[in-house]
């Protein structure tokens, strides 16, 4: 039997077991932990701590060797490297706990194998040698922006992979790009909802704000509680906040006087230090859904933790010591091209239509920064058009995917102060 087969015929087993009483419980999407029925003789009880009644007992397939489990899920992490195959290695993290941990350490960041698994990976640093390639489609009668894998719509056709979805939303005094992992709901509320960009009224600031939880020590409830909320087939609200995390200023130009866009990027979660020879940068593991996986509180220049209600948005800058440490980007300036009589850049063929949203962002390193000049060369974003509502996107690291898409986003906003 195929090792793909093998790997799909798992749920369809499991789900005919005669001994599984709670199937009508769990959605589709649902990641099940270890549970199974109380028929098994050889599961094992898991008890919450101080007490001794138990409530979770391990399914059949958590009970394989780990040595073959790892060999399996070696396997198929090994074969499939791209999309649409991907997702047999997301179903083996699907199937219990176990399996769940196992896939998680064997499965790598994008910055070392250059390619997406799990959603957390779009908020992980790029690859280094090689830029991650996808494209954008803009969507003009809904405002909805569509960020997808793949070099573009002509080549990937129907096998592209989408990562994320913005929409665009205008207010009085700014312009809100909201965006999430699915296009399905687009509300605040939504649990595919991971940040947002916003405008000033000009369309010349921006900032982007990450979705984070909300610490509250009032809210934290006792492990009997959070393990019955955990086996829920819903998620938990959490009370999430807005974290602003970068600036996008664009230079004023009323007279048109200074040639094409000019921009320049803070990433105050990107230290300038992980452009230096052995530096990193953030790495997330996880979303944080859970309240007790809540970060540590916000404080502010008294150190003292601000109160906040539901929903809050913190929109604040951060820190002088974060913002005087945090990553400068700028574009790269464009040269004059005398006979065609246009501003260029080399985009190396990914750009094939002359537009006034083209940019390439390279690292702004200061005097006392110890970057190589190889590296401050290096073009870490790159945004142009190709067709009619289509755009390409390469970036690498330090940069995410979903900080990429945020910045190349604020090139769509009305400038009439900028052009």
């Amino acid at each position: 039997m195929p090792l793909k087969t093998f790997i799909r015929e798992f749920g369809n087993i499991s789900n005919k077991s005669p001994g599984r009483k709670d199937n009508h419980r769990r959605g589709r999407s649902h990641i099940a932990p270890e549970a199974a029925s109380s028929s098994s003789s050889s599961s094992s009880t898991l008890s919450l701590a101080g007490s001794s009644t138990p409530i979770i007992e391990q399914g059949q397939w958590a009970n394989l060797p780990p040595e073959l489990l790892l060999d399996i899920i070696q396997r198929v992490e090994t074969k499939e490297i791209c999309w649409p195959g991907r997702r047999d290695v997301v179903a083996c993290a699907s199937v219990c706990k176990s399996w769940r941990e196992i896939t998680k350490e064997i499965v790598k960041t994008p910055e070392q194998c250059g390619f997406f698994t799990f959603p957390i990976s779009l908020k992980q640093p790029g690859p280094r040698d090689a830029p991650i390639q996808c494209f954008i489609r803009r969507e003009r009668e809904t405002s909805t922006y569509r960020l997808h894998l793949g070099l573009s719509p002509a080549l990937s056709g129907d096998l592209s992979k989408q990562l994320l979805v913005a929409k665009r939303v205008r207010r009085a005094t700014c312009t809100d790009f909201m965006i999430y992992l699915k296009g399905d709901d687009f509300s605040k509320s939504s649990n595919d909802y991971i940040g947002k960009l916003r405008s000033n009224f000009l369309g010349s600031k921006f900032n982007i704000f990450e979705s984070q939880p909300q610490y509250d020590s009032t809210a934290q409830s006792s492990p009997r509680s959070r393990w019955k909320t955990y086996l829920k087939s819903v998620p938990p609200k959490v009370p999430r906040i807005s974290l602003n995390t970068a600036s996008i200023s664009y230079e004023l130009n009323v007279l048109r006087t200074k040639g094409p866009r000019r921009l320049k990027c803070i990433m105050y979660s990107i230290p300038v230090s992980s452009l230096e020879e052995g530096g990193t940068a953030r790495t997330p593991t996880a979303f944080a859904n859970f309240p007790d996986e809540d970060p540590s509180p916000p404080v502010d220049s008294k150190g003292k933790k601000p109160r906040m209600g539901f929903n809050s948005t913190v929109c604040g800058k951060p820190p002088k010591s974060v913002q005087s440490t945090a990553l400068a980007l700028k574009n790269k300036a464009p040269r004059w091209h005398e006979q065609l009589q246009c501003w260029c850049l080399n985009f190396k063929g990914r750009v094939t239509v002359a537009s006034v949203k083209n940019f390439q962002l390279v690292a702004a390193a200061e005097p006392g920064h110890n970057i190589a000049v190889a590296e401050q060369d290096k073009v870490i974003l790159q945004f142009g058009k190709i067709g009619k509502d289509i755009f390409t996107m390469d970036y690498r690291y330090p940069l995410s995917a979903f900080q990429a898409f945020a910045i190349c986003l604020s090139s769509f906003g009305t400038k009439p102060v900028c052009e």
